[in-house]
């Protein structure tokens, strides 16, 4: 009897990972389903999920309306997440990759590409906060948080994020463990330090909103957790034996990636419930904000937990985003693509960091309209992957004229489509380029842009339902086919 541990990352010398879009070799595959906690948890540990609270309550809804939105939203949107990490299992190849068993293989290239701008942007806005908050920090400390302080914070927290991303897996294995415990550790101390802050009555009192500003929340809490990482899904539980357990897969997925935003959502709702002024300041600084109701001994501490929060998703950004960039048809080595990936990110976070007069705005609509065909892609994935009974024949997953085909037209033309009705049915008034969205709120009597359904983001969950329910109905005989098919 062999022991599922050995062999784990932490077992093995550091080095380069070399693997790309190639498929992970049994004898590679090691560790078990419990192992997924880490890099879960330490990706969705950040003090940002704090932040969260103000977002949730910037819809117009009470406390008990936003914690129900956090907890649905957050909860549901990484199981999501654990449903398509067993395909890493059954197939050991990168999530964008396994895609091209639905979408064939150029035709992968579509969500690919859209899956490399939201890692990207995600991993750019990561970098920003921590250069920000940093700033932050050194400004009530009094030892200036001027331009030199955001360029050295920028250069450090980039360089951190790029050499992750392109060491690979067993860097980013071993970081998110540590990054799991010391900030684990120190956000319940910033926790207990602010707790003083937070009044219930004032809470409590805060009115209920309608049930479309509840929905706009959850939809917006999905973007921002869950739908914000199934693109990326698969990439770690690829690493897993075959035989690991599907449950335990989805299980530790959805519970490494949960149970931090979770704790952190409800603090985050009764400090920004307490103080319209502090959610207020979230919108413009939502790390940055949380170091006024500090004392200043913990500030140091507190710049360290936000840093490391935000390097853990971000490294896991930039390692996807690589991956992403190839499968949407660069032919570089995976290190390439997670650094010139990293060259992006540094110039996006300059601009958010130096030259963006508001943040939250230009955040719901990033997170909102590339949101729309993430989530038309991952209703696809999760059918198609409900519609197989057999693992993935992994050769055929980079042949053109293989069982998956090449550019099949229904994945493509229900992507298209399901993106065209979410566009539709979105709204982002606070993002100026983003106003042509809502074009379907007047015809479908919705009240338009400017009536009750505005805001309530419907197009994020008609894409879902859309991309799943067509693949579920149309795609069955395809899948049957593919499984049918003798290999060559």
């Amino acid at each position: 009897m062999t022991d599922s541990r050995a062999g784990t990352p932490a077992d093995r010398p550091l080095q380069v990972e070399t693997h790309g879009l190639d498929v992970i070799r049994d004898t590679e595959r090691k560790g078990t389903p419990r192992t997924l906690f880490w890099p879960w948890f330490g990706a969705n540990v950040s003090i940002l999920g704090l932040s969260y609270g103000a977002f949730a309550l910037g819809f117009g809804i009470s406390f008990q309306q936003a914690l129900a939105a956090g907890v649905i939203g957050i909860v549901f949107s990484f199981l999501l997440c654990g449903f398509i990490a067993v395909a890493g299992k059954r197939g050991s190849a990168p999530t964008m990759v396994l895609g091209r068993a639905a979408y064939g293989v150029r035709g992968n290239r579509l969500p690919s590409a859209i899956s490399w701008m939201l890692t990207v942007g995600w991993e750019t806005v990561l970098v920003a906060l921590a250069a920000m908050a940093t700033a932050t920090v050194f400004d009530r400390l009094g030892w200036g948080g001027g331009t030199g302080t955001k360029i050295v914070a920028l250069v450090l927290v980039g360089a951190l994020t790029v050499v992750g991303g392109v060491m690979g897996f067993d860097l980013i294995m071993r970081l998110q463990t540590v990054i799991t415990v010391v900030t684990g550790v120190l956000t319940l101390v910033y926790i207990a330090l602010v707790a003083d802050h937070v009044h219930w009555s004032t809470v409590s009192a805060i009115p209920a909103g309608s049930a479309q500003e509840f929905i706009g929340a959850l939809v917006f809490m999905m973007t921002g957790f869950g739908l914000g990482w199934v693109n990326a899904a698969a990439d770690y539980s690829r690493y897993l034996p075959r035989s690991s357990s599907g449950r335990g897969v989805i299980g530790w997925t959805a519970f490494g990636a949960s149970v931090a935003p979770l704790l952190l959502l409800v603090f985050g709702l009764l400090l920004a419930g307490s103080s319209e002024r502090l959610a207020t300041a979230v919108a413009a600084d939502p790390i940055g904000a949380l170091t006024t109701i500090l004392p200043t001994w913990f500030l140091v501490p507190f710049a360290v937990v936000a840093v490391l929060g935000l390097v853990g998703g971000a490294v896991l950004d930039i390692y996807s985003s690589g991956l992403a960039l190839l499968s949407a048809g660069l032919r570089v080595p995976r290190p390439v693509a997670a650094l010139l990936d990293g060259v992006l990110m540094i110039a996006g976070s300059v601009y958010i960091v130096f030259f963006a007069d508001d943040f939250l705005g230009p955040f719901m609509g990033f997170l909102t309209t590339l949101g729309v065909p993430i989530a038309a892609w991952c209703g696809i994935m999760l059918a198609d992957l409900a519609l197989r009974r057999r693992d993935y024949t992994e050769a055929d997953l980079y042949r053109p004229d293989g069982r998956y085909g090449d550019i099949p037209a229904l994945p493509l033309l229900l992507t298209l489509t399901a993106t065209a009705l979410g566009w539709g049915l979105v709204t982002n008034a606070a993002a100026d380029w983003l106003d042509w969205q809502g074009y379907l709120l007047g015809p479908l009597g919705l009240g338009g842009r400017s009536g009750d359904w505005a805001y309530a983001n419907l197009g994020v969950l008609a894409a879902l339902a859309l991309g799943f329910l067509g693949t579920l109905t149309l795609g069955r005989a395809r899948v049957r086919a593919q499984e049918q098919a003798v290999s060559r």
